[in-house]
């Protein structure tokens, strides 16, 4: 009878846990589980465990969270597993090639892209952001390089006009974990091709940051209606009306023109404000210290808020 392979699972946040549960729930034994220091969180800021920990305690997974992977002694507790296979999903440490070189079978990788598009940390942002027609998950081996590696597996899906980041993270992170489940017997059995990556056709996902998500209405409202989706649950799109933050949650792209940020129509159906091109109908904002709320509720309470030739960013 064959033995099960010595699987440790390398992740950290809700995408990577998806995953493991999957892993879980064919059955395959995991031998432990490597996770980032719990982290600040909250507004009390703390110390909080990671989803991968999280499922990794509930289900008695030892783990593992060293600040790096670069030095001997951890490269040494890794080592003294013995493992046949490390899968790697958003762990979110540079795995050196001394870390590569120690499962049997080496290491795979979930990443949430249809690679070589899209190597780097935002993959799911920056294909929403870009107006792309489809993304996927790409299973690939690990090397040295940022997710340069030959490719095993990929699956794609169609980008839907509605898609949110967070829409399309959840969609990715179950075709991923399906791709992951059905990749390790086929690896085991040596069966899955390797295919070695075009690096001409290679981009590059830049990590996110709040300072690209404040909203410059000069650009033309196509390209805001994709970043406003594309930074939905975080880093959220905001922009200043009469000196007042506000966080656009949802916007459609609306018909006018006018000077760039200003308010064009406002109405139950939504606040409609000028861009460099066309114009943007927003449909669903978060005043500080409130919750998201439908334009529709916040022109009922407070209407008197938002007058037409205002403008917004100011």
């Amino acid at each position: 009878m064959t033995q099960p392979l010595r699987i440790v699972f390398a992740g950290t946040p809700e995408f990577a846990a998806r995953h493991l549960q999957a892993l879980l729930d064919t059955g395959q034994p995991i031998a432990a589980v490597y996770t980032q220091p719990d982290r600040p969180a909250g507004r009390g800021q703390k110390l909080a465990m990671s989803p991968v920990k999280q499922l990794a305690i509930a289900n008695g997974i030892p783990v593992y969270q060293p600040q790096t992977l670069r030095n001997a002694e951890a490269q040494a507790e890794l080592a003294a597993l013995q493992p046949d296979l490390l899968i790697v999903v958003a762990y979110g440490l540079i795995l050196p090639q001394t870390v590569l070189d120690i499962p049997r079978l080496g290491c795979i990788n979930s990443h949430a892209s249809l690679l070589p598009r899209w190597r780097g940390a935002a993959p799911i942002q920056r294909a929403i952001e870009a107006g792309d027609a489809e993304t996927g998950v790409t299973v690939m081996r690990m090397e040295a390089g940022l997710d340069t590696g030959p490719m095993l597996s990929k699956v794609s899906t169609p980008i839907q006009a509605d898609d949110t980041g967070g829409s399309l993270h959840d969609r990715l992170a179950e075709l991923g974990a399906a791709a992951v489940v059905q990749a390790v017997p086929a690896l085991a059995a040596g069966t899955l091709p390797d295919e070695v990556q075009d690096d001409t056709l290679a981009t590059y996902a830049h990590k996110l940051n709040k300072d690209e998500a404040r909203l410059d209405w000069g650009r033309p409202a196509v390209e805001l209606e994709r970043l406003i989706r594309a930074f939905n649950p975080w880093p959220l799109c905001h922009s200043v009306l009469a000196g007042e933050s506000v966080r656009i949650h949802a916007a459609q792209l609306a018909s006018g023109q006018g000077k760039p940020g200003e308010i064009l129509e406002a109405s139950r159906d939504g606040l409609v404000v000028a861009c460099g091109e066309g114009a943007l109908r927003l449909t669903r904002l978060q005043f500080p210290g409130g919750k998201p709320l439908a334009f529709t509720d916040l022109f009922n309470a407070r209407r008197e808020r938002f007058t037409t030739g205002q403008v917004l960013g100011i």
